[in-house]
């Protein structure tokens, strides 16, 4: 595992893999979905690290992350449209629109869905620019450039303001999320690679 290392998703996060549910999390799930009694983090025998097992019946509750699904929408001219965010976490600071994967959709029905909600605009999904992992936060982001083919620019309870930014304008310094820095940075390095644009985080805290 070493050898072949965390892959490219791994960029958007600082912590160390292998450490299990997040204490965060593991905090609030109390009680087994089979009979209703406490679960605890246990060493299990036929596991190969801690899981929350029931302390009654053994029943295992197992944690997945969470899929966040954004878009890069790309308008007629070229330009990226972000949204600065009207909720935390990173409230007032840029991001590109997304949420999260509903248990009905499909992962393009999503990335539709969470854009036309947040700027008012209807995207098509296209290349998959990447996926980001976030060990902190328990999701996968992924990250499609889509084409605007329509609607209206608005903002929305979870959005500030809607705004197209040129690939050399956009407010690096601004970016809320490591998810959305390494995102917008793999669309601009992949599209506009004569743009220069900031190689490494700057070690400023991100959400």
């Amino acid at each position: 595992m070493e050898s072949i290392g965390r892959g490219p998703d791994a960029r958007s996060t600082d912590i160390v893999s292998g450490g299990g549910t997040p204490r965060w999390l593991a905090s609030m799930l109390r009680h087994c979905s089979k009979c209703g009694a406490e679960i605890r983090l246990t060493a299990l025998p036929e596991e190969n690290r801690e899981r929350l097992a029931c302390t009654a019946c053994g029943h295992v509750t197992y944690v997945n992350p969470r899929l966040v699904v954004t878009t890069l929408p790309v308008d007629a001219d070229g330009s990226l449209v972000l949204i600065r965010r009207g909720i935390e976490p990173g409230y007032g600071s840029w991001a590109q629109p997304g949420g999260f994967l509903e248990v009905d959709e499909t992962v393009g029905e999503a990335a539709v869905r969470e854009t036309l909600e947040e700027t008012g605009l209807l995207v098509r999904p296209g290349e998959l620019v990447g996926l980001y992992s976030r060990l902190e936060a328990a999701v996968v982001t992924l990250v499609f450039e889509a084409e605007v083919v329509g609607g209206d620019v608005r903002t929305s309870s979870e959005t500030l303001e809607v705004r197209s930014f040129r690939p050399a304008e956009i407010p690096w310094e601004g970016i809320a999320f490591t998810t959305s820095y390494w995102g917008i940075r793999d669309w601009v390095e992949r599209r506009h690679p004569e743009i220069e644009v900031p190689q490494a985080l700057d070690g400023r805290e991100r959400f």
